[in-house]
């Protein structure tokens, strides 16, 4: 199995197992736990996708593009 693949399964457990002892420590329910293990990063993974896409669209604008390919022109134009 690929590194990345393996990085990415755990990191899901490690997801749903934070979740869920959250929401249980919280509420003292096995089945509300349960419930925000599985909703909470469902919705997590919607808002990421809508978060890289800004992230993408502001690094394609011609400002931030000249800082990528020369990180000091942020600190030298001022």
């Amino acid at each position: 199995m690929d590194v990345r693949n393996e990085k990415t399964i755990s990191f899901a457990v490690m997801h749903f197992t934070v979740a869920f002892t959250v929401a249980y420590l919280l509420t003292g329910s096995f089945v509300v736990g349960g419930a925000v293990a599985l909703v909470e990063p469902a919705i997590n993974t919607v808002v990421f996708y809508f978060h890289e896409r800004f992230w993408s669209r502001l690094s394609d604008t011609p400002e931030t593009a000249t800082e990528a390919k020369n990180p000091l022109s942020a600190i030298c134009s001022h």
